[in-house]
């Protein structure tokens, strides 16, 4: 699907739905393995609302056919068919307000998005992230992490502000670092562990408990500390039903 083939949804902006379920659109750049978690929760009454478009910048995005096959629109945005980022995003919002989300989701989005993006989604823009936050802000966090010889790893949850991983945390889940792990070991563990928490904190902004605000994260109206809401390494393997090595106290 090129750049410009977009599925007419006239007729939906003509009678919009007050009291039906809020709007996400997930924006992806890969195999999409969060958005999976998306589809299962929403598949299973567990997300809060219903993803309405998927988005990628790379036009054969595994993705995009994981959307497809979840009856859920696909369209395939490639960057390199614009000048600039600028360009670029310009394009995309025109896509996403076509949408009229309530949420908009990065899942695996590759790119950094420019100010005027940002401030046209500010408070409605989540992402995750594979560190703890603010620690390993960037690229190639399991290996950083492996090289800091750090005990504890994970992942975060957090706003998407003009900083590049740097807008308030809503939820981490940790992992505990063994000797035997390395960046491949790390990737596995850390994305289970997205799969877990995305849409739990997707689902707390769509039934309203999770807002941005100038100070920070607010859950149910009271402000996060800097590292949101974190699940522990223990609490995490339990629910993903890994086993739990009786000397690890994270």
């Amino acid at each position: 699907m090129s750049g410009t083939e977009y599925p007419s949804d006239t007729m939906t902006d003509m009678t919009p739905e007050p009291t039906g379920p809020r709007r996400v659109v997930v924006l992806i750049s890969g195999s999409g393995s969060n958005l999976q978690a998306l589809i299962d929760a929403q598949s299973h009454d567990r997300l809060g609302g219903e993803i309405v478009a998927v988005i990628s910048n790379v036009a054969d995005a595994y993705g995009l056919k994981r959307a497809h096959e979840a009856g859920i629109e696909a369209v395939a945005l490639p960057h390199r068919e614009y000048d600039n980022r600028e360009a670029y995003d310009g394009a995309l919002i025109k896509v996403i307000e076509r949408h009229e989300p309530d949420l908009i989701v990065l899942a695996g989005f590759m790119r950094i998005l420019t100010p005027r993006f940002v401030q046209r989604f500010l408070g409605r823009m989540l992402n995750i992230h594979p560190s703890l936050l603010p620690e390993y802000q960037g690229l190639n966090t399991h290996a950083r992490a492996l090289a800091d010889k750090v005990t504890s790893h994970g992942c975060s949850v957090h706003f998407v502000t003009e900083e590049l991983d740097g807008g308030p945390v809503v939820l981490q889940a940790e992992l505990a670092v063994t000797p035997e792990d390395n960046a491949e070991t790390l990737k596995e563990k850390v994305h289970a562990r997205e799969h877990l928490i995305y849409p739990i904190a997707v689902q707390w902004f769509l039934e309203g408990r999770l807002q941005y605000s100038a100070e920070g994260a607010k859950m149910d109206g009271h402000l996060l500390p800097e590292h949101g809401m974190r699940l522990s390494h223990a609490d995490a393997a339990e629910e993903l039903d890994e086993e739990l090595d009786e000397d690890t106290d994270v």
